[in-house]
């Protein structure tokens, strides 16, 4: 069985995400035993945001599943603009290297090019996080520019056309 039929996204209502944040998962999945998909402070300010997004425009947030596991989440991480989607991403450490990721994202791209309403997806890298940029390229992304965040440093941004 090839990733791609075995890897999935599923969309995150606000309450499944706080029940992830809980450490709770829909039926008929389960948690990874070997490490967190991320740590609590993280889901509980991703449940936050979803919340805030899911105002405007759902879905904006989704589970990674790897078989029946839980290895990672993509969301929408600000409010859509202009027909724009920013996202981000993560897949637990123990999962990482395994095209987990960029099979997330490619998921995430279809059904973003099902949606009328989105003209494009962008998100950034660390200049530091190659994997994650291999992640965006294998997705026909292309870097944009660059800017400096006060928390993450220097970023490459990225985009790619959903039309």
């Amino acid at each position: 069985m090839s990733k791609a039929e075995k890897l999935m996204i599923i969309s995150l209502t606000s309450s499944a995400f706080d029940a992830l944040a809980d450490g709770v998962v829909p039926s008929g999945l389960r948690l990874l035993q070997d490490s967190a998909i991320a740590p609590r402070e993280v889901l509980c300010m991703l449940s936050d945001l979803n919340r805030a997004i899911a105002a405007d425009f759902t879905p904006s947030a989704w589970m990674i599943v790897d078989g029946d596991e839980v290895v990672g989440l993509c969301s929408i991480i600000r409010a859509p603009e202009n027909g724009e989607l920013h996202i981000g991403y993560g897949v637990a450490p123990s999962r990482e290297g395994r095209g987990i990721a960029t099979a997330a994202v490619a998921e995430l791209l279809d059904w973003a090019r099902s949606d009328p309403q989105v003209k494009s997806v962008s998100a950034e890298t660390a200049v530091a996080n190659v994997a994650s940029q291999r992640v965006l390229e294998r997705n026909g992304f292309s870097p944009t520019g660059r800017r400096s965040d006060p928390e993450d440093g220097p970023l490459i941004c990225w985009a790619v056309a959903t039309l």
